[in-house]
Formats: C-alpha cells, sequence, structure tokens
C-alpha cells in the first residue's frame, strides 16, 4: 500500500500538476531566501553580475553565458540546500558519510562560482 502523503501528491495530472509544482517551487524559492544566507548572497552576485553585464558593451552570447552561469550558480546553491536539509532531517549526528555529502555539494558550488569567474575573465579579455 502506498503512503497516503504520496498519494495525495502523486495523484495529480495535468494542469493541476502543473499549477501544484509551481507551488511547490514558489515554496522552496520562499525557503531558500528565508533560510538560507547563501543563497541570499549568491542571487545578490547575480543581481550585480547582470546589472555589471548590461551596463558593459558584451557581445550578446557573452550576455548569454554571463546569465547562464549565474543561473546555473543559483541552481546549484538550491541542490546544495537541500542536500544539507536532507542529510540534517536525517540525524544531526557527525557522521562520514553525511560529511561527504555535505562538502560535495559546497565543491559543486565552488565550481560554480570558478565558472562565473572564467566566464567573465573569458568575456571581459575576448
Amino acid at each position: 500500500m502506498q503512503d497516503s502523503a504520496e498519494t495525495a501528491f502523486k495523484g495529480k495530472t495535468g494542469w493541476r500538476r502543473i499549477v501544484s509544482a509551481a507551488g511547490y517551487s514558489v515554496d522552496g524559492l520562499k525557503a531558500a531566501w528565508s533560510g538560507e544566507a547563501a543563497f541570499r548572497q549568491v542571487c545578490l552576485l547575480a543581481a550585480i553580475g547582470v546589472a555589471v553585464m548590461l551596463w558593459l558593451p558584451l557581445p550578446a552570447l557573452s550576455r548569454m553565458v554571463l546569465v547562464f552561469a549565474h543561473l546555473f550558480s543559483i541552481v546549484v546553491e538550491l541542490l546544495n540546500s537541500a542536500v544539507e536539509a536532507a542529510v540534517d532531517h536525517t540525524s544531526l549526528e557527525r557522521h562520514p558519510l553525511a560529511k561527504r555529502a555535505k562538502d560535495l555539494g559546497s565543491a559543486a558550488q565552488m565550481v560554480s562560482l570558478v565558472i562565473i569567474a572564467l566566464v567573465w575573465g573569458l568575456a571581459l579579455l575576448g
């Protein structure tokens, strides 16, 4: 027998499913904004980056790649925060696998920030 919470979510189809999914996504963005300082920082970095990008005379392709790099970093931060929340929900005890999961999420975010720096460097030098 399926869990009643699962069947309530899985039973929606069509537009009801899309509207529900959009609502869950908005809830996730609100939770990230209110509860995750790193998410707010990455969003601020993106806002500044896009503002500077619009001010500079850059080619359209450079602009697209810069916007993508910033949005990619926001997505990575959302996933990193999700991993951290899931690990913390499972147990607050120190465990090597919990540390590994959190460290891998953090490493993914660091790589996305390096990508932003590289894209900016290429856009400004190219």
